[in-house]
Parts: structure tokens; sequence; C-alpha cells
């Protein structure tokens, strides 16, 4: 099954010469990590990703640029707080993992923990490129599968403890992806945006789901879907990239 993901729209990319380690603003790098503490370890790891983030944007949209300067709370700090909302997990699922968030964040956050890593899901040649670069220069616990994203996603990744994905398509469809993973007992935390009741509305029309809602701490009207049990509303009840 291929997906072409919906939600992950990219600006034309800037002039390279005009991005830098300088796009990236210290203050907001501060004020993320005021948001979100990590460890000086961490925090070195997650400095070296996003070098390599700015160097590999010149070539490879991997964020919206707009965001540059916002770099630290609107992605970094985004990511991190999703390790809040499942602790002891150590094994996680980013699907469709683009640029890298949240997987490589939370590969970064968890480098040093024994047993963890990050499975890295992603369909796009370029940006798998990018994630095996991050992972070698951050030295963090991840694998990167160049993959299609749909209902084969547990033959991919195996048994994992926690399934995320961030602006790569509506609910209802990453409801039918992740629902193989989440009745192996995984916990689902999916990123969404102002539109999550929306999204909910669409979503129960196909599955039973009981969903808990946290607030972003990063603001902007985000929201993280928590999802604890899928289970298919109507047999014969279908629509557009839910897996059969």
């Amino acid at each position: 099954m291929r997906i072409d993901p919906v939600s992950r729209f990219e600006e034309p990319m800037s002039n390279p010469a005009k991005l830098s380690a300088s796009s990236v603003s210290a203050s907001d790098k501060e004020a993320a990590l005021a948001l979100t503490p990590v460890s000086r370890e961490t925090e070195a790891r997650l400095d070296r990703y996003v070098a390599l983030l700015v160097e590999w944007q010149t070539k490879t949209n991997l964020v919206s640029p707009s965001t540059l300067p916002h770099l630290w709370t609107r992605h970094i700090s985004d990511s991190l707080q999703l390790s809040e909302l499942a602790p002891t997990a150590k094994v996680w699922a980013d699907l469709g993992s683009g640029g890298g968030f949240p997987g490589v964040v939370l590969a970064c956050a968890l480098a040093g923990i024994s047993g963890a890593e990050i499975h890295l899901v992603e369909r796009n040649a370029k940006k798998a490129a990018f994630l095996r670069e991050a992972l070698r220069v951050t030295n963090a616990p991840g694998i990167v599968h160049l993959a299609d994203i749909g209902d084969n996603v547990d033959s991919v990744v195996g048994r994992v403890d926690c399934v995320t994905a961030r602006a790569l398509a509506p609910l209802h469809q990453l409801i039918g992806f992740a629902k193989p993973l989440v009745g192996q007992g995984a916990k689902a935390l999916f990123l969404k945006g102002q539109d999550v009741e929306a999204e909910l509305t669409e979503a129960t029309k196909y599955w039973k789901i009981e969903p808990r809602l946290h607030s972003s701490r990063t603001g902007g009207h985000g929201w993280i879907v928590e999802l604890d049990r899928i289970e298919r509303r109507d047999h014969s009840a279908k629509a557009d990239g839910i897996p059969a």
C-alpha cells in the first residue's frame, strides 16, 4: 500500500547561501530547553543534529524554511514533550519521519538507555539518507526503514512500545496505520494542530477509540492525541487511505 502524505506541506527552499547555523535563534533554543529540559549530553547531541539539518536544508527541504528561526521550540521541544507521555517507552516507531521530528529527537533523548531504539519509517530516499546521517553524527539508537507507510508497518518495525507521527496524514489514516502496533500493546501519540476536533470527528466514523487530548507545551494551538486501544467500527466502512 502506498500513501502520499497529505498534511506535510512544504514551502519552496530558501536561498542556500542564506542558510547557516545563525539561522537558528539562540534565544529560541533557551526557551525550548526551559520548556523541555534535557541533560547536557542530550543537548550536545541535539546541537549536532540541528547543525546537520541546517546544512542539509540547503539541498533537501527538511522543514519549512520559515520555521528555522524557531527550530528549537517549533520542532525540537514539540518532539521532546512526547517522552513525558510515555516515560517507560524504549522502542518507538516514527511513521513518516521526514526531517527527524519527532523520531531523531527522541533517539537523541534516549541515547545511553539500555534497549532503546527508534524505528524511523520514511518513503523518501533523500530524507531517509538524511535520517541515517543524523543517527550517525548523534550516535543515537535508531534504524531507518526506507518503506511505504501502510498496513504492513508492524512487519517492518516489529513490536514497539509507542508509535508516533507528526504532519503526516489525517488522523483517520494514521489510526489505520498504527492499529497493528497498538493491537500488540503499543501506545499511539500523534501530534496534531488546531483542527484536531474535526479530525477526531472524522476518525470516529471508522474507528472505536477513546482518545486523550494533551495540549502542546509549545503553544500554537497544537495537540497530542493519545490512544491505547483501536477497533474498527464497521468492517464495511472504508475511507481513502484506511487499510482494509
